[in-house]
């Protein structure tokens, strides 16, 4: 469902625009997904409208297929990209999950702000983005996806996610359609 309405009460999360997730070879050049979500932040900022910005550092325990992660990481791996320009009044979560609301406090804060509402963006959209998506569905929240400031490392993970996961779980649309919409409310039109 393309993008209707955006609560008084919305909050932004962007989902690992963080140095070390950002120099994996993505689907999208991450550029033009990282200034997309700058324009949301912005956009959210001049409305006083909660911004939180998410990085990841770990993973959560348990057996999978993967080989496991013996590596460590640079220091300044989960360093969120500087163009995202985090104020004081942004709120940060760093989560050790796939998920941003997984033993965060997330959805705590967002109850605190009296959201009702979150737009999500960042990468990968078929693993931080949708599974952040769906808890926050899962709460109660209103769930809106900015589809073109979002990437993934594989095409068919990113393609499903968009075209057959976000649906069922909010509505969609691109950075600009939302900051219209954004536009709108605040217009009262």
């Amino acid at each position: 469902m393309p993008v209707t309405v955006l609560d008084p009460k919305t909050a932004l999360i962007v989902i690992d625009l963080q140095k070390g997730i950002m120099a994996y070879p993505t689907i999208h050049p991450i550029e033009d997904v990282l200034a997309k979500s700058v324009k949301l932040a912005d956009a959210f900022r001049a409305r006083n409208l909660p911004v939180v910005l998410v990085n990841v550092v770990g993973m959560a325990p348990g057996r999978n297929e993967q080989p496991p992660r013996t590596a460590t990481f640079p220091p300044d791996w989960a360093d969120l990209a500087p163009e995202l320009g985090a104020s004081a009044n942004d709120h940060v979560v760093t989560k050790h999950t796939w998920g941003a609301f997984s033993k965060t406090g997330l959805a705590d804060y967002l109850a605190q702000q009296g959201v009702t509402q979150v737009v999500m963006c960042g990468v990968a959209t078929s693993i931080g983005v949708e599974s952040t998506a769906r808890q926050a569905h899962e709460l109660g929240l209103n769930v809106t996806l900015a589809v073109d400031a979002m990437t993934d490392m594989n095409q068919d993970a990113h393609v499903n996610s968009v075209t057959r996961i976000f649906p069922r779980l909010g509505e969609t649309g691109t950075a600009d359609d939302i900051i219209a919409c954004l536009d709108r409310e605040s217009s009262g039109k």
